[in-house]
């Protein structure tokens, strides 16, 4: 694959296991899953005529709390439907620094849709505030781009936001009668860690997307949700973007699985994401951070704290390793690994220590 950022992960060694936490996306479809997608009724979706995308479309929406929502092919496809349902050529929208419609889109937005984006400076955890929204709208001025939208994430990094954060985002966005947009790529994951339901986030947003690949499992699909208006809008560009699909409905069966099945155990790969931080705490050349839920901008994890989804590890420089058969080369200092928990991987004990099947921990669908 031309531009391929990393090389498949496999480990050789007296235990013989092999466990890759890279990402939550290398998930692989569950075989009741695969039986789900094949058996699936299906329809030309270009035609609106397939009834499996077409439920998927209302469950989504009923979970979000809206009246509408969209099938994508891609988280990327749907935040740049998304965003260009509320946003002009030369419009501008506000985002966190590290946002993914920032840094990991190819900047989608702006180059096929002429949005500007402004970015927002964060926290540690991703965050920022509403006086950071209030102060980046900018004044009525010939010389400025009109600021339309807010693009918010959640979770960002790996870090959830609250209920309450995001609302007073929203509200602060609001006063400046500005649309929200929420990319709700691992969103799941974030309610689950509150003990909220999806739409406790989404009810003030315009639009939000919402991602089936990653923790839910999926192996390919987005679905955007909002108002009718700014989803018929959606709808055109998603077209525009070859978004248009046949029969669809293969697919979105996997994601209906996904949540009927998976979405209550996202709240096991959390617990698993606290072991495996646990036991790879204090060894040489790394440092182990997440937070609790408890308090967003706040790090560490006091008792009764949640852990977050995923958990990062930064090597040291007099750490740095050569590369050994069976093992890969570290990252450069300072560099960030993300380790994700996911459902595809079989289950294993629960101990303090970090042992094999804590590494190969996840729940076992046969």
């Amino acid at each position: 694959m031309p531009e391929q950022q990393s090389t498949p992960f496999s480990a050789d060694g007296p235990t013989g296991i092999q466990a890759d936490f890279r990402s939550d996306t290398v998930t692989r479809a569950t075989p009741a899953m695969r039986r789900a997608m094949a058996e699936a009724s299906v329809g030309d979706d270009v035609y609106g005529e397939d009834p499996t995308v077409n439920a998927l479309q209302e469950r989504i929406a009923t979970l979000a709390g809206k009246e509408a929502a969209l099938f994508c092919t891609s988280g990327t496809q749907s935040n740049l439907a998304g965003i260009l349902s509320h946003c002009q050529r030369g419009d501008e929208f506000l985002t966190g620094r590290n946002n993914h419609v920032m840094v990991n889109e190819v900047g989608g937005a702006a180059a096929l849709g002429g949005a500007v984006p402004w970015p927002l400076e964060v926290d540690e955890q991703g965050c920022f505030t509403p006086d950071d929204v209030r102060a980046a709208v900018k004044e009525p001025d010939q010389h400025h781009p009109v600021t339309r939208l807010l693009s918010l994430e959640n979770t960002v990094n790996g870090h959830a936001q609250s209920v309450d954060q995001i609302a007073n985002l929203i509200a602060a966005a609001r006063e400046h009668d500005l649309a929200v947009h929420l990319d709700g790529a691992r969103l799941f994951n974030a309610a689950v860690a509150e003990g909220v339901g999806i739409d406790a986030y989404c009810a003030d947003t315009d639009t939000v997307s919402l991602c089936l690949s990653k923790g839910l499992g999926a192996p390919v699909g987005t679905v955007l949700a909002g108002d009718q208006a700014s989803i018929a809008r959606a709808f055109r560009i998603r077209k525009m973007l070859g978004g248009g699909m046949r029969q669809a409905g293969h697919l979105a069966a996997a994601g209906l699985h996904a949540l009927d099945h998976h979405v209550d155990r996202l709240a096991e790969d959390h617990e698993r994401a606290g072991r495996i931080a646990d036991g790879l705490r204090g060894m040489n050349g790394m440092e182990v951070g997440h937070s609790a839920r408890r308090s967003p901008r706040r790090s560490g994890s006091p008792p009764g704290g949640r852990w977050d989804p995923f958990v990062f590890l930064e090597t040291h420089a007099a750490h740095r390793d050569p590369p050994r058969r069976g093992r890969r080369a570290r990252r450069p200092a300072g560099r960030h690994r993300r380790r994700v928990p996911r459902p595809d991987l079989t289950s294993g004990t629960r101990r303090p220590a970090l042992t094999a099947p804590d590494l190969t921990s996840g729940f076992d669908p046969r």
